[in-house]
């Protein structure tokens, strides 16, 4: 039997608040982007392409959220290896690839020292999601084989 910890709760709770508040952030980027713009002396052309460049990869990052939150229903459901958590895990790496492709195209656009590091985090957050997929595969595939036997 499947014991449902605090944890769980606590981490979907989590994800929640992260999910609804990076759709309002997403959806404020050209304001809060504004201030910031006129702090730091930005020009135009150069405030344009911060905010499409967190305006992407903040849609990417609630597409992953949005992605774990399906996948806390499975697990919460006591069935986390269905055929829909590994098509979450193919669809959270093929978005951390897409961040990691706009911070990488940014490095070169407009340098700061933190932005090779987020193309390297989200590089390796797209291999972990990969290797997990495959491991989910395999894990469905033993228990749909197991069903099958009973």
């Amino acid at each position: 039997m499947y014991k449902k910890t605090a944890v769980h709760y606590a981490s979907k709770f989590m994800v929640d608040i992260m999910f609804y508040g990076g759709i309002v952030t997403v959806a404020t980027v050209p304001w809060w982007t504004k201030f910031f713009r006129d702090y730091f002396g930005y020009t135009t052309a150069e405030w344009y392409y911060i905010m499409a460049t967190l305006f992407i990869s903040g849609i990417c990052a609630v597409y992953i959220f949005y992605n774990l939150k399906k996948m806390f229903k499975t697990l919460l459901g006591g069935n986390p290896f269905v055929e829909e958590n590994v098509s979450a895990f193919r669809k959270i790496a093929a978005a951390c690839l897409i961040i990691a492709a706009i911070y990488a195209v940014k490095t070169f656009a407009m340098f700061s020292l933190a932005t090779p590091l987020i193309v390297l985090v989200f590089v390796i957050g797209s291999l972990f999601c990969l290797t997990l997929k495959d491991i989910f595969k395999q894990a469905v595939y033993y228990k749909e084989e197991n069903d099958g036997t009973i």
